[in-house]
């Protein structure tokens, strides 16, 4: 079976949560017999068409971005080309340059929407995106939201309750390298234990700010890894509050990641809008069997970390709260370690590259004999 997945971006232009959730999708569903490209948007498009994996990533040529939303031109004839060339087409939602592209087609191919957040930062524009948006997810033969959650409270995902179905998102254990003995050198010489760690892109929805202010009252420190468009901001902002025990690590290697992972007391995801609607981070963090502090946003971040099993879960936007529990791993180590522990045993049930894929290949599967 052909698939063809189509989002605004993808690897190696970008390495976000939901790229990294279509190269799951793609490798983890090639052992069910599913050949997958995936269509996205670059500036260098010749350059970065490739092999990735087992899979192809095809690019059109970005031509400009507005609103959070690339823009091209060449992308609906490709899109054409490569979606009749398919058996199912597989769409990443929200972008509404492919509901455009969709419409316009009329390939004729089923057709499934992974539904990765509402329309958050853009709500202004939703009115005017809202009657596309509708026709669009009217169309398609399935919706699959990424946890009960997210599908329970969203108010669009309500109205198409009748075809849309539940596939937690996967990562593949075995495709996270092994720290060496140089990284946890490294990680020695950076942080010193105990400390709590985030990762991820530095994004406004991310709580970070709310992460710093709590810092005054938290007894360990606080290591933050990863880039985006606010560290600065956020750096300022610790620097002004004397935050002394916050540490901005930027972009680590995957190994030295998991060094990070592996030593710290715990993992922090103090995310407070609903733009955050699962957090892969928190199941990395599931997978190294740790316990995890976030936030009730009523998105997939609370059915990965289940409250009071896997960890703590505290209002958003309360430092006095999340420094609280912050210092609750740290005064209450067997609890601590209860919790981690049933934190791999989740991951082990739900949270698996291999169950993943095996659950999308059996919706494509029903899905394209429905249409034949």
């Amino acid at each position: 079976m052909k698939v063809l997945h189509f989002f605004k971006t993808y690897w190696p232009d970008s390495f976000g949560g939901v790229e990294r959730t279509i190269h799951a999708i793609a490798e983890s569903t090639a052992g069910h017999g599913v050949e997958t490209q995936v269509l996205s948007l670059s500036k260098a498009p010749q350059q970065n068409t490739r092999r990735i994996g087992g899979h192809m990533a095809v690019k059109a040529r970005l031509d400009f971005e507005l609103a959070s939303t690339g823009f091209s031109r060449e992308v609906f004839r490709k899109f054409d080309t490569l979606a009749r060339q398919s058996d199912l087409v597989h769409y990443h939602f929200p972008w509404p340059v492919m509901d455009i592209a969709h419409l316009r087609s009329r390939h004729g191919k089923p057709a499934v929407v992974t539904y990765h957040s509402d329309i958050v930062k853009q709500r202004l524009l939703l009115p005017f995106y809202n009657p596309l948006m509708q026709r669009f997810l009217s169309g398609v033969d399935a919706i699959v939201a990424t946890s009960p959650d997210y599908l329970a409270s969203s108010a669009t995902l309500r109205k198409f309750k009748d075809k849309s179905q539940v596939i937690p998102i996967g990562i593949e254990e075995d495709a996270y390298p092994a720290p060496t003995a140089a990284d946890s050198a490294w990680r020695q010489s950076i942080v010193s234990e105990p400390f709590v760690l985030f990762v991820g892109v530095l994004r406004y929805y991310k709580g970070l700010d709310i992460l710093i202010e709590a810092a005054e009252r938290v007894r360990c420190k606080i290591a933050i890894a990863g880039s985006g468009p606010i560290e600065q901001q956020l750096k300022r902002q610790a620097e002004k509050l004397k935050r002394g025990n916050v540490i901005f690590l930027g972009e680590v290697s995957e190994q030295r990641k998991m060094a990070l992972l592996q030593a710290c007391s715990g993992f922090v995801f103090p995310s407070n809008q609903r733009s955050e609607a699962y957090g892969v981070s928190l199941v990395e963090a599931a997978m190294c069997g740790k316990p995890m502090i976030s936030c009730e946003i009523g998105t997939g971040t609370s059915y990965v970390n289940k409250a009071g099993v896997t960890g703590l879960v505290v209002p958003p936007s309360d430092p006095a709260r999340l420094a609280e529990a912050i210092n609750r791993l740290l005064d209450s180590p067997d609890e601590a370690e209860k919790w981690g522990r049933a934190a791999r045993e989740r991951f082990s049930a739900l949270f698996t590259a291999e169950k993943m894929g095996q659950a999308y290949a059996e919706l494509y599967v029903r899905l394209t004999n429905r249409r034949a």
